[in-house]
């Protein structure tokens, strides 16, 4: 990985993307610790601070760099195809000391490839009046983000510990606002939610953070400061019920997780980005070989009262129907069910080829969820006696709900949860969650989390009903573009009821929610049908849906405004090309595509017509390999 190496000494350092783009300058100007970030030789970030305050002491202030190195990273990583099934990460390497006037020392690693920066800091042992210190608390950290005066935003905000319903918040589960001003205060006072995407005067930049395992905390980033800019800003004291620590505790040598930054001219490398991944090592091997797929869900529309044996035994049928690998038996079946009569279910499932994934609430100290099944996710014993019997009647995943906010203990929940069950051989979503930070890669049986404010709220009101094409545009360049994203549900009803006439309906079209289903990005994708839709959906759309892939070998931008359109490819890993797109504006969007790049095997285009119909056309190109298409408002297109 380290292919050269350059002893620095010099005030400030610097280090730069491989091809020379993208600059990130270093100063201890002042005895404090600072960067930059050019892009093209436009500044694209101003002074923002560095520095740790620790249980060492202080050291934010005095700082001097004492000497700095310059290396280079390459490597070539796989995964499991969730965005890309494998990457070429090329960075330079920026590694230096800093001292302060007390003798306080840390180092810090800074890596930058063409449009990404990652960086971190390093702490060793320390040797203090005659004490050798094994281990720190990280209090705090003074690292900002100093954005340029006339960004805008798309970010969300944070919100308080013991909050929402059943006191089951923070969760990452507020709205984004929509081309905002930086200096808005944050809707709950607790500042903002990674990632955050900014819209720069001269490009975008996407903030945020990868590699928090057990070891440390999760952050978050602070309102916006004149001159200042954003803060990484630890866990409030409050969350997990008030249990546990508000800053993190490492044993040393040790580091923090890596903060991320990606920025471009355009939203191409937005879009595009792996620098969740690029950074991280996984934590330890599958056990088996975890199959992707789709999975029906009773619970969207029919809520609670579906989870009975007999409805369950309709959606398995829809699955198998569909040729669909999983369906989700959502809470309450413990009471609703009962466990032997989930072990026949398990058996009726496989016997129909398709296999169970089944609801837990995290449980413990830190909500007031009244959902069961519970007392079987927040202990190492209830942990494998519960995964013991999931695995002895054939499951193949769990979806864990409610947890308790960013502090260390429960990123150290989430990290054994993941590690026991793939012990037995069981994937795993979260629900009422942080967003993942690299887990992809971590942990090879994490699937994604929700972690945003999903399908459910269209079940619950109109309100969201109405956002959903605002949400779903921006979540590409956003929410899922660091991490995969369990938005709950390609939904094919009209109308939220099970019977497809009442409540109120659905704004988008068929076509913008089959889109949905490669613009959001997952390895196992919920497809919301209900039984009825197999009467009432078209036979293409159908086709369509029996045969959508959920992994993907690479991930490209065509086109897009976050929160009013995209337009974007997949290679699937099988080595199709899909190409989705989806409008949330109120009018006509029309485009001319260019798929030269898309090889020869396109062939359907799915679109609405100007009466707003699903249609299925067949693919018709002019000479130049350009398709002129018209996405209709709330509609979609997808190419295949």
């Amino acid at each position: 990985m380290l292919a050269s190496s350059v002893l620095c000494w010099a005030d400030d350092v610097r280090v730069s993307s491989p091809d020379g783009n993208l600059v990130v300058t270093v100063s201890d100007a002042g005895g404090r610790l600072y960067y930059s970030v050019k892009l093209d030789g436009q500044q694209v970030l101003e002074p923002s601070a560095l520095g740790l305050k620790t249980s060492f002491g202080d050291i934010t202030k005095d700082l001097s760099i004492v000497d700095s190195q310059i290396s280079t990273v390459d490597t070539v990583y796989q995964m499991r195809g969730t965005k890309a099934s494998s990457a070429t990460y090329q960075a330079n390497a920026l590694k230096f000391k800093v001292e302060s006037k007390e003798g306080l020392k840390f180092k810090m690693e800074f890596q930058v490839s063409n449009n990404d920066i990652a960086y971190r800091y390093l702490m060793s042992r320390k040797n203090l009046n005659g004490r050798e210190y094994k281990r720190v608390r990280i209090l705090s950290e003074l690292s900002s983000f100093n954005l340029p005066e006339g960004t805008t935003t798309f970010i969300s905000p944070q919100i308080g510990p013991e909050s929402g319903w059943e006191q089951t918040k923070p969760s990452y589960e507020e709205g984004y606002s929509n081309d905002a001003p930086m200096n808005k205060p944050s809707q709950y006072g607790h500042g903002y939610i990674f990632p955050a995407l900014f819209h720069l005067p001269n490009g975008w930049m996407l903030v945020s953070e990868t590699g928090v395992t057990g070891g440390y905390c999760g952050s978050h980033l602070s309102d916006y400061q004149a001159g200042i800019g954003y803060t990484v800003t630890y866990p409030d004291k409050g969350e997990n019920n008030g249990f546990g620590i508000d800053h993190a505790a490492i044993p040393l040598p040790g580091a923090t997780p890596w903060r991320t930054i990606t920025v471009g001219n355009t939203l191409k490398p937005i879009l595009e980005t792996t620098i969740s991944y690029d950074v991280v090592e996984p934590q330890f091997k599958a056990s088996t070989s975890y199959k992707p797929g789709r999975y029906t869900w009773s619970w969207l529309i029919g809520q609670d009262k579906s989870i009975n044996y007999d409805d369950q035994v309709r959606f398995i049928d829809l699955a198998s129907a569909m040729g669909f690998e999983y369906c989700l038996v959502d809470n309450w079946w413990d009471t609703q069910i009962g466990r032997d009569r989930i072990a026949e279910l398990s058996k009726y499932a496989q016997s129909k080829g398709v296999h169970l994934l089944m609801w837990y609430n995290s449980n413990g100290f830190w909500n007031d969820a009244p959902q069961t099944p519970r007392n079987c996710m927040n202990t190492a014993v209830a942990r494998e006696r519960e995964m013991s019997w999931l695995e002895s009647i054939g499951v193949k995943g769990i979806k864990v709900d409610f947890f308790g906010g960013d502090k260390q203990e429960t990123m150290q929940l989430y990290e054994d949860i993941l590690s026991d069950a793939n012990r037995h051989g069981l994937q795993v979503v979260f629900h009422g969650c942080t967003v993942p930070r690299g887990w992809e890669r971590m942990y090879p049986n994490f699937v994604a989390s929700e972690a945003v404010l999903a399908s459910e709220n269209l079940f619950f009101g109109e309100g969201a009903t109405i956002s959903e094409g605002f949400d779903l545009t921006l979540h590409p360049f956003c929410r899922n573009a660091t991490a995969s994203m369990d938005w709950g549900g390609i939904i094919m009803n009209k109308w939220m009821s099970t019977d497809n006439k009442s409540r109120h309906t659905r704004k988008t079209t068929d076509i913008f929610e089959l889109a949905t289903g490669i613009t959001m990005q997952t390895s196992v994708q919920c497809v919301a049908m209900q039984p009825n839709n197999l009467q009432e959906l078209p036979q293409f759309e159908m086709d369509y849906l029996r045969q959508l892939p959920t992994t993907w070998q690479e991930t490209r931008f065509i086109d897009g405004y976050p929160g009013r359109y995209v337009v974007m490819a997949r290679k699937a890993t099988n080595g199709k090309w899909y190409i989705a797109g989806l409008n949330a504006q109120k009018t006509p969007l029309t485009l001319t595509l260019n798929l030269n790049d898309y090889g020869n095997d396109l062939s359907k285009l799915l679109i609405d017509d100007k009466k707003i119909q699903p249609t299925q056309q067949q693919l018709k190109k002019d000479k130049k390999g350009n398709v002129k298409v018209t996405i209709q408002p709330n509609g979609g297109l997808v190419i295949y």
